[in-house]
């Protein structure tokens, strides 16, 4: 039964992400995946490329923007704030420890440091480049860094993709990475949809937060 309170926690906080049926051992060993240097290059050049449909596709956005999506966006922006990934994370931390379970504890605190290291990466970004955001009356490609402005990367899409992919790493079950991450991408959605960011800033989010959950598994390989 121990081996189902990681389950049963991220079940409180995502209660589709699990099938009906668990396996008997929630936590399996981690599998390693080899994370190499072109990646980041080539993550890069689609969100460059992707950048061009920035004004576009935040116009069409907003001219098809109703009530009913508002109220979708709100609900699932929800899973790139603290109320959600900090409740995973450290509470499955906690679940660990009240457990005894050390494989939940080593598993909360994978999960939480992913999420430290994608709040530290987005933030330092998002000073650095200090991009205008879309209601700003100014087009994509205003930059001013270390101005204040701070729309690159999504915050929100960070932390939601963070989580997707530590939650993920730790469950190894296909039907909750496709419920969390779909979550995430719409949680990027979200903020197309509020007119908080643009297309770039959602993509480069998703992948800040995918990569850092990653490195704090331990799928980084010189």
């Amino acid at each position: 039964m121990r081996n189902r309170n990681l389950a049963f926690l991220l079940s409180l906080a995502f209660p589709s992400a699990l099938p009906a049926q668990q396996p008997r051992d929630v936590i399996q060993p981690v599998q390693r995946h080899s994370v190499q240097w072109y990646h980041a290059v080539a993550a890069l050049g689609a969100i460059s490329a992707a950048s061009l449909l920035d004004e576009s596709l935040r116009d069409h956005l907003q001219a098809h923007r109703t009530a009913g999506k508002d109220d979708v966006a709100r609900a699932f922006r929800r899973m790139g704030e603290p109320q959600i990934y900090a409740v995973v994370g450290l509470g499955t931390i906690a679940t660990g420890l009240v457990s005894g379970d050390a494989r939940i504890t080593r598993a909360g605190e994978r999960i939480t440091a992913g999420l430290l290291l994608a709040g530290v990466t987005s933030s330092a970004l998002k000073l650095a480049t200090g991009r205008r955001r879309p209601g700003g009356g100014t087009g994509p490609y205003e930059f001013h860094p270390f101005s204040g402005d701070d729309a690159w990367p999504s915050g929100h899409t960070t932390m939601a993709f963070a989580l997707a992919a530590g939650v993920s790493d730790e469950l190894h079950s296909t039907p909750a990475a496709i419920v969390l991450y779909g979550a995430a991408a719409l949680t990027g959605w979200s903020r197309l949809n509020d007119d908080r960011h643009w297309l770039s800033d959602v993509l480069a989010g998703a992948a800040v937060g995918v990569t850092s959950a990653k490195l704090m598994n331990g799928h980084w390989r010189g």
